[in-house]
């Protein structure tokens, strides 16, 4: 039933708030650190970030590195959006088509790699010819996990997560989006603390050939 699912996510930001130096899943140990200079570039700055959570629009994200013609590595991705700072979670938010075996096999990578994968049937959608959408999924986490991380990191373009900004920043939190400047809403941009370009790093996140 959905209480049950309910009652266990309940918990699961009640265990959060009793341990809120939680650095995130085991997994995230396997995680190869990148090599001293690579990133000292960055646009980041870790001044202050505290402890961040990222939120990820994995078909924003697709498309953007489709327009640059670039495959991005997902261990950089996480290392160079987290970099010293003090991990909360990282989300990765995607529609999944069930018979794709290389989609699942690239999902359950990510489970294992430091992301909580969160999912959303295409089929529930292709009737009506929609675009599968995951907005409200990103705002509910990012408004429900906002008393226990300082910095908010989105990746995405979309204007319609606006009101979640504000929201999240009505809280306390910093907001940080990540996208195309020719992507990203005019309207998401006004209302973050900062807007990082990806052009200016995707050289960090692209998978070696």
């Amino acid at each position: 039933m959905h209480f049950d699912r309910l009652s266990k996510k309940t918990n699961e930001y009640k265990e959060l708030k009793e341990k809120p130096y939680w650095h995130g899943p085991a997994t995230q140990e396997s995680i190869k650190p990148q090599e001293p200079n690579s990133l000292n570039n960055s646009t980041f700055n870790d001044d202050g970030r505290g402890r961040v959570a990222i939120f990820i629009d994995g078909l924003s994200l697709f498309q953007t590195a489709l327009q640059f013609g670039i495959e991005i590595d997902y261990i950089k991705l996480l290392c160079s959006l987290t970099k010293t700072s003090r991990l909360l979670r990282a989300f990765f938010y995607t529609s999944i088509d069930t018979g794709n075996e290389r989609q699942q096999g690239f999902l359950l990578w990510m489970r294992r790699n430091g992301y909580r994968v969160v999912t959303k049937d295409m089929s529930v959608v292709v009737d009506n010819y929609k675009k599968p959408n995951l907005n409200v999924e990103i705002a509910v986490d990012m408004i429900t996990l906002a008393p226990y991380y300082d910095t908010a990191i989105l990746v995405s373009g979309d204007g319609d997560l606006s009101y979640a900004v504000n929201a999240v920043s009505s809280m306390g939190a910093r907001v940080e989006v990540i996208g195309l400047q020719t992507m990203t809403s005019d309207y998401l941009i006004d209302v973050v603390d900062e807007f990082i370009d990806f052009e200016s790093i995707k050289k960090h996140l692209k998978k070696n050939p």
